[in-house]
């Protein structure tokens, strides 16, 4: 019998909801390119509920405890003495988001002499140490493609926002004012910009295709090119890196894995290559650009916006230069974590989870390391320091 250690986000703050918004969701069963959305033997969850924080459990607690494991949920995931550290000793398996990252460092991993299995329930596992994971022999999966969609349409709202001004417009109007001019001076048309992507997999792709309506000139720079019949059906102009891509950019979207490749790719230098007043989405890893680097840019005018919903550490402190820089979008971590992607990553986490009881192969596409050695889609978009 197991011992499942899962760390997820609090509640809300006026308690678990018992009503919702919404009486249903659209039925999905696959996603763009053929693959079939998690098909669990079964699930004790409704869609549409809330599943990602300490209550909701991620619907797992009838389904272990009725197979005999011990589930452990908690949202206390850093400091010294946090319940995940007291727990984690004997733990054989950890699950967490990446909006609420248990990080698994080099040194947790050490200590977790029983650790099998590192499950993310979602897409992005840099907060678990890979090369850790590797030559202690843990399995590292995660539930490939389930909220990418979702992670889509949240850069796509959010290049809107910067550009149209929206977010400074609306708080205008919570002010009670009505002074126009202060809401257009910033305000532009997205028609006719350049958009490049940092990154065209399966959400730097979802992103050119969501913005390919608004007749703006696309751009992507990628270590996979895309296909001929792909470039030619959105316009696409490829670059072999991001210094190549971002001075032709009016927007720039980071969509790519953190890794060694990309970790502080945005610094001074490059943020100094892009167009003066460019805006730049960052919904992939917070690690990826130099926290001071974007402050800097926005007060000088170099940025006319930054936004994304990823920071370090996660949760972020109260005394975040990102809260209070000018010009920004930020939100919490929460591109991912839609009701209607907590219902995909929640039944990917137990199809994972019933796999490994039985012995069976996990999915590929699920797999970021396994055997000891980066597998399935983690030897397509992770690297390791060697």
């Amino acid at each position: 019998m197991a011992k499942v250690l899962c760390v997820l986000y609090d509640d809300p703050t006026d308690g678990y909801p018992t009503s919702y918004a919404r009486d249903d969701l659209p039925v999905i069963d696959h996603y763009p390119g053929g693959q079939t959305t998690p098909t669990p033997e079964a699930v004790d969850f409704t869609p549409g509920h809330l599943l990602g924080s300490v209550s909701g459990e991620l619907g797992l607690r009838a389904y272990l405890e009725g197979a005999g494991h011990t589930l452990v949920v908690t949202s206390d995931k850093d400091g010294e003495g946090s319940v995940f550290d007291r727990e984690l000793v004997d733990a054989d398996i950890v699950i967490s988001q990446p909006f609420w990252p248990a990080y698994l460092t080099p040194e947790r991993i050490a200590a977790a002499k029983n650790l099998k299995l590192a499950v993310t329930a979602g897409i992005g596992s840099d907060h678990v140490d890979l090369d850790s994971a590797i030559s202690h022999g843990v399995t590292v999966a995660e539930v490939t493609y389930c909220n990418s969609i979702s992670v889509a349409e949240h850069v796509v709202m959010m290049t809107l926002s910067l550009v149209r001004n929206y977010l400074p417009s609306h708080q205008v109007v919570l002010d009670g004012g009505w002074n126009i001019a202060d809401c257009v001076a910033r305000s532009y048309d997205l028609e006719g910009m350049h958009v490049g992507t940092v990154a065209a997999g399966r959400i730097g792709l979802a992103v050119l295709r969501r913005l390919a309506p608004f007749d703006v000139k696309l751009h992507y720079t990628d270590r996979y090119r895309l296909s001929e019949d792909v470039e030619r059906e959105l316009g696409l102009t490829w670059h072999e890196s991001a210094e190549d891509m971002v001075p032709h950019c009016d927007v720039v979207t980071i969509n790519a894995p953190l890794h060694p490749e990309t970790e502080g790719l945005f610094g001074d230098k490059l943020l100094a290559q892009m167009k003066r007043g460019a805006y730049l989405i960052n919904t992939a890893r917070a690690k990826i650009v130099d926290r001071d680097a974007v402050e800097r840019a926005l007060r000088s005018g170099q940025l006319a916006g930054y936004a994304g919903d990823v920071w370090f550490p996660q949760p972020a402190p109260a005394d975040h230069p990102w809260r209070t820089m000018p010009h920004h979008g930020m939100t919490p971590h929460i591109s991912g974590s839609s009701l209607s992607a907590q219902a995909r990553y929640a039944a990917g986490t137990r199809e994972i989870l019933e796999a490994f009881f039985a012995g069976r192969p996990i999915r590929d596409e699920y797999l970021i390391v396994d055997g000891g050695a980066l597998a399935g889609t983690g030897a397509h978009s992770y690297s390791v320091n060697k």
